[in-house]
């Protein structure tokens, strides 16, 4: 059954439904409607305002004097009518005389009546006037009634935006224009700097049609989308920004509360009763929820509040049918996207051509993401508040990553010390170029092996641009990433043969396909049906591999085929025992015997590697050493598990630091270990590509470096400044003294001896 509020609000839109149907002019229409609603709410005064030139006219009236009509003229802001206009809220008084906004226009004659009712007529997230209503009694207005004012305005404003009554409505973007230049902090991701029209990863949905033709249709197809939405949401723990445990797991089981809370389902149901569309209900429900954000002081349930802001447009777009991101819709120029988050396979799905830098409400250093950026060369900023508030869609944005800063509408003054610091910027990755022909060679003659990351096609032409070594990692994954199904064995071998034929006599160490955690894959089920409440340290990489060792046969096989008449170095990631290593090894070598029982060209040698990420691996290096070639060390896996410390969770994103005795002891040992066994060893993280972080690492004795390949050349000048013989005994001494971080001494070093760190 209809509720009060539904049936009331029903009752008017049928009436308004017929005078929007007539063929009436639009102040004829006015002057029905404000009866219409006066009749069936039983209030002696029903008025319409519109903004109009910017003042709020007052176009039509029930109750007031006519000859006030399009007199009485109030600015935003100005008296009760400019206040529910200029906060788009709802004004609901007993006594108007009492608000402090109260002003007092005699040509109306509203000083008969008391109580006074309005809300805001709201056309794309603006309000374009106000509909009010009044008695002579001192009352307030019960809940049902202003809910039904509520969304009587909002058919209201489908009415008024056809017949072109008001000023056009500005979007939340023209909006925010309006606020002028905005200077946003965040945390920096990926350093860089950028230029270019912003674009939300998934635009809002517009409402453009409120009045439904059949009820039922409608209701059907909101059931429909809540399935829907449902269904994503339950299969949101394999996505980046829900996967793993903290603050991301909160927003999940929040979405999750929300997305099945039956109070909200049947609030949009009593809106889809009173006549309104599935998308005009939502929204409907979605402003009341808004108005209830402005009423709350604690911030964590505004927060909560917001969760089910984001939902609602989720909502929005399953019903509508648009379900597009901006990579679906293409980039048409240079762009900065702004997201609340990401998965690493969304950024890739974007024109890299197009795609100038990232703006994130949420993010982390270690999240796959910012490595797939930080690969792609593409400037991010993340823990940024509020962007969709402050930055509108099509706005210039500056983005300074190396200040962890974003510019939004900057002024001519901004522009121009932006644009001075990209010429310095230019002009340090020009000398840092110039270093590419040169090896990279300490003061005391110590060859430092610099390679570089890889996972494109794409990125192998910057082994020639940067004159890195190699490449110390090809991540395979990434064609699994960006592909829209499992890539096949020829497609592999094809990508694989292109890599090393495009790397020339270079070295590349291919490894294995590392999915599940934050890198899901749309066409396979990582988590076996089971909800993993820490995928990070769940069913991934090479454990997925070995329970599904038809994924590896046939990687294995392509990689076999791919460097025929070649050496092949293949590695294996999160290797936790030994077993491990032996199991993922005995199933590429059964399908190089099956290739060699078969006449297949094979590789001339195959060399065997492991990743210790899990520092159970570092317990029985002893046992692992004997079986491999080569040894990596992926810190961004390994500083979370050394510290617990979930990498996503953006709380955690910078408490604890690479340059802490807890994180370069235990380095230190391992690289003792391999080394005293003749193993050799590097690092593949993060964590060498940044100068005094990789000036640490050669000072527990490490000489062989994967890194992102914009770090390059600022490594490779880091190291021929650096005298080798001179920073071991410093770091050594550094690291016999308790502190949190060796950072602030490694730094004094460093300047005091003129290394490069800038």
């Amino acid at each position: 059954m209809p509720t009060p509020s539904a049936s009331s609000a029903r009752e008017i839109l049928t009436g308004l439904h017929e005078v929007m149907a007539s063929r009436l002019g639009a102040q004829a229409k006015l002057n029905k409607v404000v009866k219409i609603i006066a009749e069936a709410m039983a209030s002696e005064v029903c008025s319409i305002y519109l903004l109009r030139d910017g003042l709020l006219e007052l176009y039509a009236t029930l109750g007031l004097n006519q000859s006030a009509v399009h007199v009485t003229k109030l600015a935003l802001g100005e008296g009760l009518v400019g206040t529910i206009a200029k906060e788009a809220a709802v004004l609901n008084l007993a006594e108007a005389t009492s608000h402090p906004e109260f002003a007092y226009r005699p040509e109306t004659g509203e000083e008969l009546f008391h109580s006074f009712a309005g809300v805001p007529i709201v056309r794309r997230e603006r309000a374009i006037g106000v509909l009010c209503v009044q008695h002579a009694d001192p009352r307030a207005y019960d809940t049902l009634e202003i809910e039904a004012l509520q969304t009587v305005a909002m058919v209201l404003s489908e009415l008024i935006a056809n017949a072109g009554l008001a000023d056009k409505a500005s979007s939340a973007t023209a909006e925010a224009r309006e606020q002028g230049s905005a200077r946003l902090q965040g945390l920096r991701l990926v350093t860089g700097m950028a230029c270019g029209i912003a674009v939300y990863h998934q635009p809002r949905i517009l409402i453009e049609h409120t009045v439904a033709d059949d009820t039922e249709a409608e209701r059907a197809r909101v059931y429909s989308a809540f399935r829907k939405m449902r269904e994503q949401i339950d299969s949101m723990t394999n996505m980046a920004e829900f996967g793993t445990a903290g603050e991301h797991h909160e927003v999940l089981e929040t979405y999750k509360m929300f997305a099945y809370d039956e109070g909200w389902s049947r609030r949009i149901n009593e809106a889809i009763d009173s006549g309104l569309t599935a998308e005009a209900a939502i929204e409907r429900v979605r402003q009341r929820m808004q108005a209830r954000m402005r009423e709350i002081d604690d911030s964590l349930l505004r927060d909560r509040m917001h969760d089910l802001d984001d939902l609602s447009n989720r909502l929005l777009r399953i019903v509508s049918g648009r379900l597009g991101t901006a990579a679906q819709m293409g980039l048409q120029e240079d762009a900065i996207l702004i997201a609340r988050n990401l998965g690493p396979a969304e950024l890739l799905e974007y024109d890299r051509r197009r795609l100038k830098g990232v703006i994130l409400e949420e993010g982390s250093l270690t999240a796959h993401v910012t490595i797939v950026a930080r690969a792609m060369g593409v400037p991010m900023l993340g823990r940024v508040r509020d962007v969709r508030q402050v930055i509108g869609e099509g706005d210039e944005v500056l983005l300074d990553g190396s200040d962890a800063v974003a510019f939004v509408r900057p002024t001519q003054a901004i522009e121009d010390a932006f644009e001075a610091k990209l010429v310095i910027t230019r002009k340090r990755r020009a000398q840092l170029a110039e270093l590419r022909d040169l090896p990279p060679v300490t003061k005391d003659g110590t060859r430092i092996a610099v390679m570089m990351n890889a996972g494109l096609r794409d990125d192998v032409a910057a082994l020639e641009m940067t004159g890195a070594d190699g490449i110390g990692l090809f991540r395979t994954e990434f064609q699994f990433l960006v592909s829209a199904a499992l890539p096949r064995r020829e497609s592999q071998q094809r990508l694989y043969k292109a890599v090393l034929d495009a790397a020339g006599d270079k070295p590349v160490t291919f490894r294995t396909v590392d999915v599940g955690g934050d890198k899901a894959l749309s066409y396979m089920d990582t988590s076996d049906g089971e909800l993993e409440e820490n995928p990070a340290m769940g069913w991934r990489a090479l454990r997925i591999a070995l329970d599904r060792d038809a994924l590896m046969k046939v990687q294995a096989r392509a990689l076999l085929e791919a460097a025929a008449g070649r050496e092949l170095e293949i590695m294996f990631p999160m290797v936790s025992e030994p077993w491990e290593f032996d199991a993922a090894r005995d199933i590429v070598e059964k399908v190089r015997m099956f290739l060699l029982e078969r006449k297949k060209p094979l590789p001339t040698k195959v060399r065997y590697g492991a990743m210790l990420e899990v520092p159970a691996l570092a317990e029985v290096l002893d046992m692992l050493l004997p079986k491999i070639d080569f040894l990596s060390i992926g810190t961004n896996d390994l500083t979370q598990f050394l510290f617990a410390a979930d990498r996503a969770n953006p709380k955690l994103a910078e408490r604890y630091d690479w340059l802490s005795p807890a994180i370069l002891r235990f380095l230190r040992r391992v690289v003792r270990q391999s080394q005293e066994a003749g193993v050799r060893v590097g690092i593949c993280g993060e964590m060498g590509g940044r100068t005094l972080e990789a000036m640490a690492l050669i000072g527990i004795g490490l000489d062989r470096f994967s890194i992102t390949p914009v770090a390059v050349g600022s490594i490779k000048a880091m190291i021929r400044s650096l005298d080798r013989s001179a920073v071991i005994p410093a770091v050594e001494a550094m690291l016999d003294e308790p502190c949190a971080s060796i950072r602030p001494a490694l730094t004094r070093w460093a300047e005091e001896n003129g290394v490069a760190i800038g």
